[in-house]
This record gives structure tokens, sequence and C-alpha cells, in this order.
């Protein structure tokens, strides 16, 4: 029997008018459809493609929000075990992702563990946060020869500051306080704005980071 494929679907950011026509068609036509789950509270993803998953197979795959090498390492064994469980049934999969899977998603070590293990694995690439970010704030990442650097809040904050260029920063979690005093001290905290929630319910924009409480993980800070 032929093995199945595995598809990593990037769903955009949140406003489902934002998944592009690949998406619609590869979760149309998908025997399995695998979603992100960290176990408690909504499924975002799910959320943004749900009217194309009537009658559709679930799979829910934890997804532990934790920075410990050993339990992310365990949790995509095990994603990775059911996932290929499948792709020997001859049954193809669509693995849902916010944004875009080429930015800091957990989709990419999947795909990197179904392709050494001899599995077809394939990225269907959406509109990321961060260009909806923009958009929503009427702004352009960059122009001309502007540099354009893109970092989490693992990152050292200081470091990227000092980069010439529009900054994006992603993934404030509880570290809205450190960025902002970041951000002054670097003399850029007036040219900073966010977009919390961006495309999806609870949306947020904020022209200034001071008016800031509680962004959240689903935040973007746009540095121009």
């Amino acid at each position: 029997m032929p093995k199945g494929v595995l598809y990593g679907v990037s769903v955009g950011p949140g406003d489902p008018e934002l998944m592009t026509l690949k998406a619609h068609r590869i979760i149309r036509e998908a025997d399995v459809i695998a979603i992100p789950s960290t176990g408690s509270g909504a499924e975002t993803a799910y959320g943004i493609a749900e009217h194309l998953l009537c009658d559709k197979e679930i799979l829910r795959c934890i997804t532990p929000m934790t920075n410990d090498p050993e339990t992310l390492r365990a949790a995509r064994k095990q994603t990775a075990d059911m996932l290929c469980s499948l792709l020997d049934e001859g049954r193809s999969v669509a693995y849902l992702c916010l944004g875009d899977i080429a930015i800091y998603s957990s989709y990419s070590y999947l795909h990197r563990i179904v392709l050494d293990r001899g599995y077809e694995s394939c990225i269907v690439p959406g509109v990321s946060s961060i260009s909806a970010a923009a958009a929503r704030l009427g702004t352009p990442l960059c122009t001309g020869s502007e540099r354009l650097t893109v970092a989490t809040m693992g990152h050292d904050i200081d470091d990227v500051l000092d980069t010439e260029g529009t900054k994006v920063l992603m993934k404030l979690g509880k570290s809205m306080k450190a960025l902002c005093e970041s951000l002054r001290t670097h003399e850029q905290l007036d040219r900073a704005r966010m977009v919390s929630r961006c495309g999806l319910p609870g949306e947020r924009v904020y022209e200034s980071l001071e008016d800031v409480e509680g962004p959240g993980y689903f935040s973007i800070v746009i540095v121009r």
C-alpha cells in the first residue's frame, strides 16, 4: 500500500478569508486533520478552519507550552508516531498551523522528523501574522534597502534593537514591561506599535505600548 502524505498547512493569522486557495483544497482533500493542542483552552488553528472540517476525522496533537527540551522532544516524538501510523495506512494528513509555517512554527520540527523517517511531507505556505499586523497598522515592514529583523522575546532584545531598519517582535508573553524599558533605553519607544490577536476575536491595536496591559502570546510589536 502506498504511504500517505503529510501536509503542513498554514491557515493564516486568524481571519479565515486570509487562508490560501491551496490551503482550502488540501484541507478538503485530506483524510485526517491534525491540529496542535495545548490540552486546555481554545484550539486557534481549528477555529480558523472549522468551516472546512465538517465530517473530518480530527487528530489532536499535544503541543506543550514550555521551553523544556525534554518535554518538547517527547511530545514531538509522540505526535510523529501518530502521524506516521496514519501515513502507513495510506491516509493523507493535513496538520494545521497558525500564520505561516516558515516563521517560528512548531510544525517545522515534526516536518523534519517525518522526512527523516522516510515519509513525504509537504509545506503549504500562508499569510504570516507579521504581514497581517503590518497591514492592520497600515504600514510597510520595509521599503527600498531597509533591513527587516524578526525575533521573539527569547532573543537578546537589546541586541535586536541595536540593528538598523524595522524590528518585529513576536511571542511577547509577560515581557511587555521589560520590552518597554529596552525600547525606552534605545529611544525607540515612540516608534513602536502593537497588534494583539490580529484577525482573531478580541483583536486590539495599540498606537503606544504604554497603553498595553497584559499583551498575551498572540501579540506583534513593530518598531519602524
